[in-house]
């Protein structure tokens, strides 16, 4: 069996972000709640030693809601990952926390850095700060500087992915992922994956349900933006989950979903565990449990 990517539910539900479309509200709390759990660190050994026994390359800080939130967590979490030395770590994040508080990050992305944390995820939406407002902080006046925030994680060290939801009304169409593509090269980003808003099968939230539904890509658009990628830029590899990843004039573009599930018998995409000690390969599937 191997394992794709290990990812680690660091924090807890509590978010400062609201974005419409919050796969977190629409999968199941599987024991996440607001405050900030007990990490059952037994079970996340266990965790580790079967990713690493498994092939996989890949660490990823993820959350049921935004997982900077709770930076001594996250370096605890670090500091038992250096035991089993992953090459690839990771931490997806919306950003927000780290470009309002630099004086206060800037300690702890140090440490994590030389803990072995290689790259900063920030989830995005848009290359335009009010597209982004709109979604992730609707109650304030203006989003986060974020061609700052990547000038700042580059000269700590980090590499920074930007990962965008494809969304109708948003970035949705070859035209928009083009100039997506630009902003990430002009801020020298390593890495960019885009993937298509979606809802689980029996989502958890009747709201972000509704708005992911009301915002889906038309018909034949996502095959528009892969024709778009195909005649523009160059394959590099396909990987075995289906996403594709292409050299669009110099900047690493990845076509991917956002599905969890393998389609072979012999690869689990994503081993997810849990602070209390639960060790699962599904968000929305209560039986997709291994722990």
């Amino acid at each position: 069996m191997r394992i794709q990517t290990f990812s680690i539910i660091a924090g807890s539900a509590a978010c400062n972000a609201r974005c419409p479309f919050c796969v977190s509200k629409m999968t199941p709390p599987h024991g996440v709640i607001l405050q900030e759990p007990e990490v059952n660190w037994r079970n996340f050994r266990k965790a580790c030693l079967l990713a690493r026994q498994s092939e996989t390359t890949t660490a990823m800080f993820t959350g049921k809601g935004e997982p900077t939130l709770f930076p001594e967590q996250i370096t605890k979490y670090l500091a038992v990952l250096k035991e089993f030395d992953f090459p690839l770590i990771e931490l997806q994040s919306n950003g927000i926390p780290l470009a309002e508080q630099p004086e206060t990050y800037c300690r702890h992305l140090q440490a994590w850095y030389e803990s072995g944390l290689n790259t900063i995820a920030i989830s995005i939406v848009h290359y335009d700060p009010e597209m982004n407002r709109k979604i992730y902080l609707p109650y304030r006046k203006e989003y986060i500087d974020l061609p700052k925030l990547i000038q700042s994680l580059h000269s700590q060290g980090f590499s920074v992915r930007l990962a965008c939801i494809l969304a109708h009304g948003f970035i949705g169409d070859p035209d928009g992922l083009q100039q997506l593509i630009s902003f990430a090269g002009e801020n020298g980003v390593e890495q960019l994956t885009v993937r298509p808003v979606s809802k689980p099968a029996n989502s958890k939230s009747h709201v972000a349900k509704d708005w992911a539904e009301a915002h889906h890509l038309p018909d034949g658009r996502l095959e528009q933006i892969r024709e778009y990628l195909i005649s523009r830029g160059t394959l590099l590899m396909r990987l075995l989950h289906g996403a594709e990843v292409y050299d669009v004039d110099g900047q690493n573009v990845c076509l991917s979903d956002c599905l969890t599930l393998s389609e072979t018998d012999q690869e689990i995409r994503q081993l997810i565990f849990f602070p209390d000690g639960h060790l699962r390969y599904d968000w929305q599937y209560g039986g997709a449990i291994l722990l």
